[in-house]
């Protein structure tokens, strides 16, 4: 009997958790979204308050420290949130068996749709990318050069790249992913809904992208002597 009166009640317990689960949950989703819209316009993230965040939320502040140790941790889940997704689009998207040129250009369209799908998180990695919270500045950083990594171990297969060192694809896929976060900048500060020119960005930026890979193909690596000048 006490085993059974045990396994029932923790059958009654568990739709109860379920639902303390869910509100938990809601309550982060609704810090991190209050964060997100607080920064929207003039505002860096280093300027709002953890009081303003919660009352934005609709909690109390005491609450926000059932999630959050600071704004800090806030902050990172921010930048992990806008890039985790991310990078898994991306590795499907270079994953693809295209010539090179059809994989530029579904890299950058599936990239640039991203962004705008989720302007919030990439304004705030703009301005916190050289903004006050050190640690913050640091983790924007860690993620680019993840993708940086991530990117040149993806490089390696193409027979015409597979010649070079890590360090010389790790230099090809940094000026490639400093490109497309100059393309991100640019994108954030075009109007609303301007399609003409959002489209004149996206060619643009394939165009860049296929530049640097003819010239990464007639670079001659260090194990082959010095490139011409």
């Amino acid at each position: 009997m006490t085993r059974v009166s045990r396994s029932l009640r923790r059958e009654d317990e568990s739709p109860e958790t379920g639902r303390r689960d869910a509100r938990k949950q809601r309550t982060r989703r609704a810090l991190l979204d209050a964060a997100l819209d607080l920064i929207q316009g003039e505002q860096s993230f280093n300027s709002i308050s953890l009081r303003e965040v919660a009352r934005n939320a609709g909690v109390v502040p005491t609450a926000f420290y059932r999630h959050f140790r600071d704004m800090d941790e806030l902050g990172l889940t921010l930048v992990d949130e806008a890039l985790r997704a991310l990078r898994q689009m991306m590795r499907e998207a270079r994953a693809a068996a295209l010539p090179t040129s059809h994989l530029v250009q579904q890299s950058v369209q599936t990239y640039l749709r991203y962004v705008q799908e989720n302007e919030r998180y990439f304004q705030f990695l703009a301005k916190e990318r050289f903004g006050g919270s050190r640690t913050i500045r640091l983790s924007i950083r860690q993620g680019i050069q993840l993708f940086i990594s991530e990117l040149s171990t993806d490089l390696a297969r193409f027979p015409f790249l597979a010649r070079f060192s890590t360090e010389e694809l790790q230099m090809f896929s940094g000026m490639i992913v400093n490109q497309v976060v100059n393309s991100t900048e640019l994108l954030l500060d075009l109007p609303y809904g301007d399609d003409v020119q959002v489209e004149a960005l996206r060619k643009t930026t394939e165009q860049q992208m296929m530049l640097i890979f003819l010239g990464t193909g007639q670079w001659i690596p260090k194990s082959e002597g010095k490139p011409k000048p």
